[in-house]
Order: C-alpha cells, then structure tokens, then sequence
C-alpha cells in the first residue's frame, strides 16, 4: 500500500517531512504474526489490554485505561477481535488498525466476561500482556475455570522486538531529535544551577525538536552520578562535577533513549581515565554487534572491557535493553541472554562505571544490526545516536 508522507513543524524556524502513517495492512500483518508466534510457543492465542502491545497490535490507545474491559482476541482460525465498551466504540473504530479486525462492545451493567469467553478456546493456554488487569484476568477465569495463562513477556518475548523499515525511520527520527537536544543542552550554563534546572531544559528540548512524550532526564552530578538512576533533584551542580546526563522519551510513538557524561570545567586525570575507560567499553559492545552474535556477546565485550582495568565491580547494571514503542523492552543484553541478534533488533548499548560518593560515568547510543552486515557503522552495527562521545565540557 502506498505511502504519503506529511510534513510537520518540529522546532523554530525548522519542517521535517514526518513518517507516514502506518496503515490496516500493516496493523493486520502485526496480528498475523502474533497468532503464528503463539502457535509456534505452543498458545491457543493472545489477550492483548490497552497499552504498549495494544497500539503496537492495533494502533488503538484509549483515552483513558479504566476499570471497564478493553482486550484484543488473537488466535488461530479466527479474525481478530477487539471487545470494547460501548461508550469507546467510537474511538476504537477510528483506530488505523481498526478495519482489520472485528469490534465488539458491551455496554455497562451487562458481563463483558460473556462477550469475550466465547471468543476463547475453553482449555487453551493463552499470552496476557503484563499491563493486564488482574480483576479481567480472573474474571475470565472464572468463566472459563480450565484456561491458563502466561505473561507476553514470558511467552513471547520478541513480539515487537524486529523492527520493520518504517519502524526504524522513527527510531532514527527520535535518536536524531536526542541528539539534537544533546548539542544545545551543551550551549546552556551548568554551575550553579540545581539539577532539575538542567533536567527541565532537557525535557523542553527533546519537546522541541519533536518528541510527544518524555519519559526520563537523569541528571546526575557529582556523587549523584553514581547512582545509575538517580532522579534529578535539589542538589546545585559545582565546578569540577562530573554530570550524567540521560534522556529519552517518544517521537512519532517511537523510543530514543541517550546517555553522554560532560564536566564542569576541567576534569582530574582520574576523571578522564575513567570517562575513556567507558568510551572504549561501549565501543567494544558496538563492535560485538554482528550476525550471528549472541545478546550477551555485547554486554561481555563491554564488561570486559572495563573489569580489565579494575573497574568491574563499579559496573553494576547489564549492558542494554530494547526499544521500541517504549523505551525499555526485550531484549535485553545481559549474561545469559543467548538469544541471537536479528537484523532490525533495536538496543542500548551503555557501560558506566559508578564509583560511590565521588561520580558516574555512562555513554549509550542506540543500534541496530543492519540487513547487509555493514552499511552505516563499522562492523554490523548502525548508530541512531552520533553526537561525539569524547568528554564535552560545560560551565
């Protein structure tokens, strides 16, 4: 189906040509594959409540996620079915995904559990996504007493973890607008200014250039820094602070999520040392980014790394996670983790070494493993963050 993109105002004095809608077609080969996804874990199908996996699904979010029943049926040998109340009909069937699926509401004071219960296999094992209430839950279960069910996490962890090419020109579009962010939060005065100060710049910024929502800025000065996530608070940053600065949030409903580590004046030889120290871990993780690699390849190239030099026991967290239409997800690059890297795959990769009472250091971009095992980066992997990661210094 084709595609026409719009064009939309992100910032002062600048138009960006915004990404093209997805479309029905491309809601109902989602729900396609998560009906083949199940089958193949083994799951009569899927029970999908609003949230990030509904959207994803569907392209349906409600305005407001209420006590009443919302769930989205996915099984073998049935179209997909979305059991609304009534009095959100309206919105559901404007939904982009909505032609590709089947609407049914109830309306309050009648069973929604009756509406949805024959949609089910009676002695099926189903996925429930983890944002699912459990009065719904178990309000199926009593109506349908010899089903089972298991979390999406669980069962399916990759269901929204490959991305599509219309998927990652989002996510290059929301790690750009980072970026940007990134580079003018440089221009702004650090000393003696409190954290959430910078933190509020932060957040005004990712809106300007184009995000919808923010869902993090990590300032973290000084001792704070070493404490990975450490919410911004009173604390007024000084000279000779070393300051973690990570951020993220949506842009065209997709994830950015960055992190850079900047001085206040000029920084200790120590300092440095350990700022390099993480610089060359996260390059090493970005070089372990290469069909056929594992999850776990990238955290222990870049754990290396840094317990090499003695730091070890100061990297206290895994390497990377997933993002996507949010900005934590599987996978997740962490000992243990076998699962291979797919191409369209889209994860942090951000070492820190957090040493207590003095600093942090931390520095993550984004990336992918690329169709063609090259293009846009050295080895496998693509950036979608590519401000400097040398040590920026800030007044």
């Amino acid at each position: 189906m084709s595609r026409t993109p719009e064009s939309r105002t992100s910032g002062p004095g600048s138009t960006e040509s915004a990404p093209a809608p997805f479309t029905a077609d491309d809601y109902r080969a989602r729900m396609g594959r998560a009906v083949a996804s199940a089958a193949d874990a083994g799951l009569a199908g899927v029970l999908v409540a609003p949230g990030p996996d509904l959207a994803y699904l569907t392209g349906y979010q409600p305005t407001a996620i209420t006590e009443r029943l919302t769930v989205l049926v996915l099984a073998a040998g049935q179209d997909p079915v979305l059991v609304v109340p009534t009095l959100e009909a309206p919105d559901a069937e404007k939904a982009p995904g909505a032609a590709a699926l089947t609407l049914r509401d109830w309306t309050d004071g009648k069973d929604p559990y009756a509406v949805t219960a024959p949609l089910l296999d009676v002695t099926g094992r189903f996925g429930v996504s983890d944002n699912a209430w459990a009065m719904h839950l178990l309000g199926l279960q009593q109506r349908l007493p010899d089903t089972s069910y298991v979390s999406l996490t669980e069962a399916l962890p990759m269901l929204r973890a490959v991305k599509d090419a219309h998927e990652l020109e989002r996510i290059a579009a929301a790690g750009a607008a980072a970026d940007r962010a990134y580079g003018e939060i440089l221009k702004v005065a650090f000393a003696g200014r409190r954290e959430t100060e910078v933190a509020a710049d932060l957040a005004a910024l990712l809106m300007r250039f184009g995000h919808s929502q923010v869902d993090f800025t990590v300032v973290g000065s000084g001792p704070n820094g070493a404490n990975p996530h450490h919410e911004a608070g009173e604390r007024v940053i000084e000279r000779g602070d070393m300051v973690v600065l990570d951020f993220g949030g949506l842009k065209h409903g997709y994830g950015s999520d960055t992190t850079r580590t900047v001085h206040v004046g000029e920084p200790t030889d120590e300092e440095r040392r350990v700022h390099d120290l993480v610089r060359e871990a996260q390059q090493a993780g970005f070089e372990a980014v290469r069909p056929g690699a594992a999850c776990q390849d990238v955290d222990r190239a870049a754990r290396k790394v840094i317990t090499d030099a003695g730091y070890g026991e100061y990297f206290i967290h895994r390497t990377g996670h997933g993002i996507g239409v949010t900005t934590h997800e599987p996978p997740y690059m962490i000992e243990g983790e076998e699962r291979p890297i797919v191409p369209g795959m889209c994860f942090s990769i951000e070492p820190g070494v957090y040493l207590p009472g003095r600093f942090g250091v931390r520095i993550e971009d984004i990336v992918t493993l690329t169709e063609d095992g090259g293009a846009g980066g050295t080895g496998s992997g693509r950036r979608f963050n590519n401000t400097p990661h040398e040590m920026a210094i800030v007044e």
